[in-house]
């Protein structure tokens, strides 16, 4: 790419100023609901659009305003099985009714809950530590990691999320403002290109090299490449399948772990395995799971090998209160059964491939979409300037994400530029929702223009 192309580029920006509201724009007296939230949280409130919304209700793909607008909703991954679906909300107001303690007690709920979801995992996965969020959860596995290879350097893709403790924000590029990484965090590039190399596995696989040696001029031994298999928040990359590999027998070369972070793309998202990193056929040390687990209700874990948690566990003790706890299974355990019997997995591939299918057939009509790329429900569109593929524009994603609120239809950014419409609707989506979405982004492209 030339140097006229690499100037026309916006600037990278940070993932939470995507598509957030903007307190500095002013707070109008019309809107008491957001001064109240401003006021009680300040700096570190974060809420989504120009105009935030105020939700009272949902159910399974749509969202219900407090001034009575529905909205459909292609940005929440939390719901995966549905807004409010009836088994969840069954099981957690049973089990919330009868009993809820911690782990340091023995619950068949909680054990009943363990082996359902081992049973998703290869054998040599078999022990698994439930906490109450994801970056809890990468945090331990970054600590695990650490104890188990010596090392102290983690290589992460360049617009990364992992999370927000101490440990993860230092691994998550795209979370920070105005502070660098740490000397001990090198960033490759998300897999989008093969460059010089013959494909996207030799490409990434010797990016990954290139940080091996950069951590180990540094002074830092390889602890741990951690990766979403999607690459969600770098802009949704889940092509050719099996390109991983490569790159993950290179980090097992170096004596580092490979983290796969199952937040996003884990629990059938991508359609044509239950886990990411299965449609790359590679074996994870540890993976890391969220969100999704309770279709909204707090939870989180990782599943590992016994000999990794055991050396970790020789050194440092690990709890979590709230972590495991029986409401918290009670509710994992309806995801997984409602997954399983309502096929959602297959219906994931199913409206996806419809998705993508009509939204190629846009993107011939309107060359202001570049590339519209993903897995199952779990897409990215890609928008640039006009004819101009090689210029992101992050000012075309801002307008369509408003404009396709003001038609009922939520939905979010990602990418290093934040010019990628990010596609993540619960797994239960019906085609004629499918169609719905496809139609009102056709309509708010076409009443969209750019510089």
């Amino acid at each position: 790419m030339g140097k006229k192309n690499l100037k026309a580029r916006p600037a990278a920006r940070q993932i939470l100023d995507m598509n957030a509201f903007d307190a500095r724009a002013g707070i109008s007296d019309a809107n008491p609901s957001l001064k109240r939230r401003i006021a009680n949280v300040g700096a570190a409130a974060v809420l989504f659009y120009r105009e935030p919304i105020e939700v009272v209700s949902a159910r399974g793909s749509w969202m219900t305003a407090a001034d009575g607008t529905r909205y459909l909703d292609f940005y929440n991954n939390v719901p995966s099985v549905g807004h409010s679906h009836p088994r969840v909300v069954a099981a957690v107001t049973d089990q919330i009714a009868r009993l809820n303690i911690n782990t340091r007690y023995l619950n068949s709920v909680v054990d009943r809950y363990l082996d359902a979801l081992k049973a998703k995992f290869p054998d040599a996965l078999s022990n698994i530590v439930l906490s109450c969020s994801g970056s809890e959860a990468n945090d331990l596995a970054v600590r695990i990691a650490a104890t188990a290879s010596g090392g102290t350097g983690i290589i992460v893709t360049e617009n990364a999320y992992h999370g927000n403790t101490s440990i993860i924000s230092d691994i998550s590029p795209s979370a920070l403002k105005r502070r660098g990484l740490p000397e001990h965090v090198v960033t490759v590039a998300a897999p989008s290109h093969p460059g010089k190399h013959n494909s996207i596995e030799n490409a990434f696989a010797a990016d990954i090299e290139r940080a091996i040696t950069e951590l180990e001029r540094r002074g830092h031994k390889l602890s741990a490449f951690v990766c979403d298999s999607i690459f969600s928040s770098d802009g949704v990359y889940a092509d050719p399948p099996g390109f991983l590999r490569k790159a993950i027998d290179t980090v097992h070369k170096a004596g580092g772990l490979y983290i796969a972070d199952e937040v996003q793309p884990g629990f059938a998202r991508t359609g044509d395995a239950f886990w990411g990193f299965a449609r790359h056929d590679v074996m994870p040390d540890v993976v890391t799971m969220g969100k999704p687990m309770g279709n909204g209700f707090p939870m989180a874990g990782l599943a590992t090998r016994p000999e990794l948690l055991a050396g970790f566990c020789e050194y440092t003790g690990y709890f979590s209160t709230f972590g495991g706890n029986p409401v918290a299974a009670a509710a994992g355990m309806s995801v997984l059964e409602v997954i399983d019997e309502e096929k959602l997995q297959d219906n994931a591939l199913k409206q996806g491939n419809h998705i993508k299918e009509r939204l190629q057939e846009l993107a011939a009509r309107d060359d202001r979409i570049a590339d519209v790329r993903g897995a199952g429900l779990f897409l990215g569109i890609d928008l640039c300037r006009a004819g101009k593929k090689e210029q992101p524009d992050p000012e075309l994603a801002t307008g369509l994400i408003n404009g396709l609120k003001d038609r009922g239809v939520l939905i979010g950014a990602a990418g290093r530029y934040g010019n990628t419409l990010k596609v993540r609707p619960p797994l239960s989506l019906s085609e004629e929702e499918a169609d719905i979405f496809v139609d009102r982004l056709a309509e708010t492209l076409s009443e969209t223009m750019t510089p």
